[in-house]
């Protein structure tokens, strides 16, 4: 059996440094606490070897030129952790939560996935950069082997530039390279001991006690008896002797990742302009595709959440919401930026931002089956940008796929949400208003008993009726005079009485020949029927409408 650990040095520092990726490799200082009482608690390489000392003071550090000073972040470390937990969850299910800055892995099994132990090691740093996090990876036969490993300073065996294999990037806290150490099953005691003693997390009463004796590595501690080491320093004496031997043996306490990717930035200053906050979601959409990436999954949607500034009447700061839906799940940042930018332009916060929240809802990534025959339709990440650029400039509510309303208003209609080919709802429901759209034609119509179609005109044409013993005689519509030979209706339909947007209204089915001379081209070709070209009486068949609120007759379509 074989264990890897992947360890985060300077976890706090590189929790910040992933979210503000311009600090890496500057000297960079976190202090806690309520001022006057802020405290550095962790810096970077660069800002220890500036002059900046842990417990030191915050007004002191400023003192130091060339130093960032930032606030600890609870936030960017529990997404930080989270990360690192994703990132573990996609090379193996049986992994342990050992602490905030490392998790431990099981890699049995995992040779005809990913390779040998080597390779795993070699990929999850290699993850872990692309998270922004700068990781230490070692692999042994044991849990806490692996761990103390990868826990040693990066002058100690573990990573010895000549030994250390692995990718060679910038360590994101400003110390040494991320390594890579594989302690074959056996060799334990022997890599371990140049270690020091502190890896092992001793006590600080056995740490001092140990000092006393001149005892400060592993190997020093491996050598001595281990009974006499338990009179002294008791349980924990015999529990560090093991651990300096290579020789703990235990189980993993699996833990199960959560399907939870939020992503939190709490601001230093103020922003109330669209591109630095734009800026700002770029660097979380990227943290957040790329732990996505990790658990292959994609976002469904995206929830976005800002904390607003107090307005300048005084009132207390509000919050500003906005939830992203996608057509099809997706995790390219560069888009759901673009996305989230028209949403903003079209609906700016009122106020300042002091923090964002960033979440996305998984699910699985889109798959798709091209046919050899059949034409490619257009790319859905393309076509809902598209479409959210055109929401932007002429509105939400006119973007979309018209859909009919289970109504018997005349053409009624709703705008829902576009849905690529392949995944468009059950139509069922519009089978019945789309039913009632077409009638058949009473059987004195004499010039086609059964129409093939109907064609509606939108919009509606006007037209003038002659009424003759409550029956339309002549109309005339497009510049036409025509005698009603046949006419079926009134079909008298209302409703909507209760508001103002009332209707009432009676529907005719005429049959009309039009007597004219001379040929006539409309410029309208949704008008085909009514492309007269040639001389004598031509018929065709007709709705007509009346609406009795503003009195008007319509012309609604034709019969083909």
């Amino acid at each position: 059996m074989a264990f890897a650990c992947l360890h985060i040095p300077d976890f706090l520092v590189q929790a910040v440094v992933r979210s503000e990726p311009a600090l890496r490799g500057r000297a960079l200082a976190l202090v806690e606490g309520t001022p006057p009482l802020c405290r550095v608690v962790a810096a970077s390489e660069a800002a220890i070897a500036a002059g900046i000392e842990l417990g030191m003071a915050k007004a002191q550090a400023e003192q130091f030129r060339g130093v960032e000073i930032r606030r600890r972040s609870l936030e960017q470390e529990r997404n930080a952790h989270a990360a690192l937990l994703d990132l573990g969850g996609s090379f193996s299910p049986r992994l342990e939560d050992t602490a905030p800055d490392a998790i431990l892995l099981d890699l049995a099994g995992l040779d005809a996935l990913f390779g040998g132990a080597e390779t795993v090691a070699r990929q999850l740093a290699q993850g872990a950069l692309g998270l922004g996090l700068a990781a230490r990876v070692a692999v042994a036969a044991n849990p806490e082997a692996a761990l103390h490993a990868a826990r040693a300073p990066i002058s100690g065996f573990g990573f010895d530039p000549d030994r250390t294999t692995g990718v060679q990037q910038p360590d994101l806290s400003g110390r040494g390279f991320p390594g890579v150490t594989v302690i074959p099953a056996g060799q334990e005691a022997a890599h371990l001991g140049p270690l020091p003693i502190g890896v092992l997390g001793p006590s600080a009463e056995a740490l001092e006690t140990l000092d006393r004796w001149g005892v400060r590595t592993c190997a020093a501690l491996a050598a001595l008896p281990v009974l006499d080491l338990s009179e002294r320093l008791g349980p924990e004496g015999v529990r560090l002797h093991e651990w300096a031997r290579g020789a703990g043996r235990r189980s993993l306490l699996l833990a199960e990742p959560a399907l939870c990717f939020e992503e939190e930035l709490t601001l230093d200053y103020e922003v109330a302009e669209l591109e630095p906050l734009a800026f700002l979601l770029s660097r979380l959409l990227e943290a957040l595709c790329a732990r996505l990436a990790a658990r292959s999954l994609a976002a469904s949607a995206l929830r976005l959440r800002l904390q607003l500034a107090p307005m300048e009447s005084g009132q207390a700061p509000g919050g500003y919401e906005k939830c992203l839906s996608l057509p099809v799940p997706l995790r390219n940042s560069k888009l759901l930026l673009n996305l989230l930018r028209l949403q903003l332009q079209a609906d700016p916060p009122p106020a300042p931002i002091r923090a964002i929240f960033l979440a996305a809802d998984p699910a699985r990534p889109r798959v798709t089956q091209g046919g050899f025959f059949l034409p490619s339709g257009p790319d859905p990440e393309t076509l809902e940008l598209t479409l959210a650029r055109l929401a932007h400039l002429v509105g939400e509510s006119r973007v979309g796929s018209p859909q009919l309303m289970d109504t018997h208003r005349p053409e009624a209609f709703r705008m829902r949400r576009f849905v690529p080919g392949g995944q468009a709802p059950d139509r069922s429901s519009q089978a019945a208003p789309a039913a009632r759209e077409h009638r058949s034609f009473a059987a004195g119509c004499k010039y086609s008993p059964h129409p093939s179609g109907f064609r509606i005109f939108r919009p509606a044409l006007p037209a003038r009726v002659e009424m003759r013993a409550g029956r339309p005689a002549i109309v005339y519509f497009h510049g036409l005079r025509g005698e009603v030979l046949a006419a079926s209706g009134p079909w008298r339909t209302s409703g909507d009485w209760w508001g103002k947007d009332s209707w009432q209204q009676d529907e005719w089915d005429l049959e009309i020949r039009f007597a004219f001379s001379g040929s006539r081209r409309t410029a309208n070709p949704s008008l085909q029927p009514l492309q007269l070209q040639q001389r004598g009486p031509q018929r065709g068949l007709y709705r007509f409408s009346y609406d009795e609120i503003r009195r008007v007759w319509l012309v609604r379509g034709v019969y083909d």
